[in-house]
């Protein structure tokens, strides 16, 4: 079996494959704190409840945004399952070719996430990743990553608002029923919501410009991807959330050979 794990800056994405099944996957917060320790008992529990032991586990990749967790993940591996996982980043065999100026430096979940768009629902393609941070990144049809672009995610930039104006409460991040609302929650909600499908659309709009990426299919994915799709169901193609799993079992079948 293979176990692949996903560190976001938000939460960190578990999963358990045999061979070509997603048997099982969790979701957990990413905590800077936690001990090896600590996560290996949580994984034990979690593996337990699927019928699944540490033994059963004979490969291991991961990808993390998180580099303060990197050690940690890394050891609670090697401790509790004997194996040294495979790390994802740009010098990996991924099978794309990269036109970013730094290869080096592009975060390893628009990797993942482009890996799997790209094998998955070919090219050229835009993915979405809807997390602490929205990434767009750009892949054309013979598999060049041409880069992108990054904003704030709609509830960091929703909390920063809440945060830095003292009258404005929280408010829950749902479509109001109406663009022009009339209460100051529904207010919020629709310049959260509403703005951010049109910033989403308008970013996949100017990306459609190259022509490289002319009709490009739009896949999204993270916690927030159905939020613009319930706000806007026009700009996205395809909602994925398991994206970054299906990506990080790619790239092993890719390198665990070598």
């Amino acid at each position: 079996m293979l176990l692949v794990i996903d560190v976001g800056n938000t939460n960190m994405k578990l999963g358990v494959y045999k061979g070509d099944e997603l048997l099982k996957s969790w979701r957990l917060s990413t905590e800077a704190k936690r001990t090896a320790d600590e996560l290996g008992m949580i994984l034990y529990d979690l593996f337990g409840s699927a019928g699944v032991s540490f033994d059963d586990i004979d490969g291991i990749i991961m990808s993390s945004v998180a580099p303060l967790l990197n050690y940690t993940v890394e050891h609670m591996c090697t401790y509790y399952m004997k194996i040294k996982p495979i790390s994802v980043d740009a010098l990996l065999n991924t099978g794309l070719k990269y036109k970013y100026y730094n290869p080096i430096e592009l975060g390893s979940d628009r990797i993942v996430d482009s890996v799997a768009a790209y094998n998955i629902y070919g090219g050229p393609v835009i993915v979405v990743d809807f997390g602490s941070a929205t990434t767009f990144n750009a892949v054309t049809e013979d598999g060049v990553f041409l880069g992108g672009a990054i904003c704030p995610g709609v509830k960091t930039a929703s909390e920063s608002l809440v945060n830095t104006a003292a009258k404005l409460p929280r408010f829950e991040l749902v479509p109001p029923k109406n663009a022009i609302a009339r209460s100051t929650i529904e207010n919020m909600q629709s310049g959260a919501v509403f703005g951010y499908a049109g910033q989403v659309e308008y970013i996949v709009k100017k990306f459609r410009e190259d022509e490289r990426m002319k009709n490009a299919k739009v896949v999204a994915t993270g916690g927030l991807s159905e939020l613009v799709v319930n706000a806007d169901s026009s700009i996205i193609d395809v909602v994925d959330r398991s994206l970054s799993l299906k990506g990080l079992k790619i790239l092993y079948d890719m390198n665990k050979d070598n």
